[in-house]
């Protein structure tokens, strides 16, 4: 297994840290499963009822944070030595690989060593101050972002595994699990995501992915199942054009379920 190397940023990484109260991580073992749209709306979600988030986007080669959130280009202020992330509404500040880039389209081209650098960098050199919750945005997959995430992080309070419903899924949430479960991250549960929506001709509910393939995973492997998110165009577009449906539409079934969701993952912190 990888090591993450003890030096004098780790030091840093304790104190900065030691003001979030509960550091989560929302992971996926692949991609285009929704997961950063998911933990965009927990962020927001949790924000909206009074809590002070950090947002932390480590998804190196493929951020989507910034976009999302609507700070697209919007490069991080600083204080002394520190960065300050970019604040996106209130009780809610975000910090993403994408808010650094002038442009949205230029790639990272980096081997590990320089991603371990720059995660350090975002754990102890940002002026994240006093938060209730700092929810990290991982890559798909057990990699380099994750692995050294979790090492990294003094007391990561648990991880939400984000998956669809098709029987494929129950080999890939189990992936994602068992890796928090080897790293001794608790597991707060499993999302199943874009479920069924409505047929805008007949009324009636088509699963798009099937379903139940994350329930099953989540019975099999013995934690929690945060329920299923229905497929909703409306948070697609919204994410696209970075506005939070969440603070526009609360009464989107997805929104509903992603509420509920966040409320069941929560409540594993204090179990």
């Amino acid at each position: 297994m990888h090591e993450v190397a003890i030096d004098g940023t780790m030091s840093r990484i304790k104190e900065n840290m030691a003001k979030v109260k509960h550091k989560l991580i929302v992971m996926s073992n692949k991609g285009g499963v929704g997961k950063s749209s998911v933990a965009v709306a927990f962020a927001a979600l949790l924000s909206s009822r009074g809590s002070k988030i950090g947002l932390l986007d480590i998804d190196i080669h493929g951020p989507s944070i910034a976009k999302m959130t609507g700070k697209e280009g919007i490069l991080p202020g600083a204080d002394g030595a520190l960065l300050e992330p970019v604040p996106v509404k209130k009780n809610l500040v975000m910090l993403s690989v994408g808010s650094l880039a002038a442009r949205g389209d230029t790639p990272v081209i980096w081997r590990g060593p320089m991603k371990l650098t720059i995660l350090k960098q975002f754990l102890a050199d940002v002026h994240w101050g006093e938060l209730d919750y700092l929810i990290i945005d991982a890559p798909p997959g057990t990699g380099d972002e994750p692995l050294s995430v979790c090492q990294l992080l003094p007391g990561l309070a648990g991880g939400v595994v984000v998956t669809t419903g098709q029987e494929v899924a129950l080999l890939d949430s189990m992936k994602a699990v068992n890796f928090l479960k080897r790293l001794g991250v608790t597991v707060l549960g499993i999302l199943e995501n874009m479920t069924e929506f409505p047929c805008p001709h007949c009324g009636k509910n088509v699963d798009l992915f099937k379903a139940g393939g994350g329930e099953r995973a989540a019975a099999t492997l013995g934690v929690p199942f945060l329920g299923r998110v229905p497929f909703d165009a409306d948070l697609l577009k919204a994410g696209d054009e970075g506005r939070l449906l969440m603070d526009v539409n609360k009464d989107s079934p997805a929104v509903k379920a992603l509420a509920a969701a966040i409320e069941k993952a929560v409540a594993g912190l204090a179990s």
